[in-house]
Parts: C-alpha cells; structure tokens; sequence
C-alpha cells in the first residue's frame, strides 16, 4: 500500500504525513508501537491475573494463555477494527522494515516480565531453557495466526478456526507440554 493510498483512506494530507513521521516507514513503526501497545497492556492484565490467582507460583497454562490469548482473539475476532489490528501486527512482524525490526529486537520489556512469571512457574528451568521455550511458543503462535488455511486444508477441515478459546486452547496445550518437556534444550549445540 502506498502512503498516498493510506493518506487517501485517512483523509489526511501526504505532507502532513511527511510533516508528523518523516516517511511511510516511520509512520508504519509508530502505528506498530501504539498497536503493540494495546496488545501488551491486554497481556499484562492476563498476567497479572495469573500471578495473583493464588498463592504460590502463578500456573504454567494461565501465563501461556496471556501470552497467546490476546493476539490470538484479535486475529480471529469478529469485530472488523480489532482483527484489522491484528493482522497489522502480525504482518508488520512479517514483513518487518528495518525500522519495525530494531523495534521488534530491542523492546522486549512485555516478555521480560513473561520470563520472569514462567521461570516462577518452571523454577526447574534454566534462564536460557525460559528464553527458548518462550521464544519457540512465539514461534508457534505467529505460524498458527499466520498460516492457518494450510492447517484447514492439512486437516481436511477437522481442524477449525471458528471458536477462538479452541485454537488459544490448542496453542496453549502445545506450548505447555513444551515447557513440561524433560531435557535441556541449551545443551545440545
């Protein structure tokens, strides 16, 4: 999409655009941080929850399910504007410009307070074993948003998309026995 084609559809002038981000790049990196924003406020406030559940460490499925259940809700929301949001995000990961990229590499803030909640949950991990299965279950979650017209096909339809708490359940399911799994993961260079 050009930026004359996004000032189009914003009813807002091209060198304003200019004026306020310096480039179509920047415009897109600022867009991705307030969107990413609201995402991870939604993310914390799961976590939080997890966290203040009951006593003692917070469970393993309730931090996985606020680490996936946001992103995976906006995608496969009905409501036009949040889905709309959600593929934005996820394609910007994508298809990330080296503006977007250094974003995404260095603020890492919202999975740091990730890594500390599973390493409370899995105190039998290592902090390296943490970061790999938590980088891995982000993995797994990216690919399920992304590419979920294969899954469909794959399965001959058995697997369905149409219930949102189903495919966060899937997801969460997965991940989870990811952790569970027995075997350093560091180690094995």
């Amino acid at each position: 999409m050009s930026l004359r084609d996004i000032t189009t559809a914003a009813a807002v002038n091209l060198a304003a655009v200019n004026y306020h981000f310096g480039s179509k790049e920047l415009l897109v990196r600022e867009l991705f941080k307030l969107r990413s924003i609201e995402l991870n406020r939604e993310r914390a406030r799961l976590l939080h929850d997890a966290e203040t559940a009951g006593p003692g460490a917070p469970q393993l499925e309730q931090v996985l399910y606020a680490l996936i259940a946001p992103p995976v809700r906006g995608w496969l929301s009905s409501d036009p504007a949040r889905s709309c949001t959600a593929r934005f995000l996820v394609r910007a990961i994508v298809e990330a410009t080296p503006e977007v990229r250094r974003l995404i590499e260095t603020e890492v803030g919202h999975l740091q307070r990730f890594v500390v909640s599973l390493a409370r949950a899995m105190p039998q991990l290592s902090h390296a074993e943490i970061c790999l299965r938590l980088h891995f279950t982000l993995g797994v979650m990216h690919y399920a948003i992304n590419d979920r017209k294969r899954l469909e096909m794959l399965s001959l339809g058995a697997c369905d998309y149409s219930d949102p708490e189903g495919v966060i359940g899937w997801i969460v399911g997965f991940a989870a026995a990811g952790f569970a799994a027995s075997g350093a993961i560091a180690d094995r260079g």
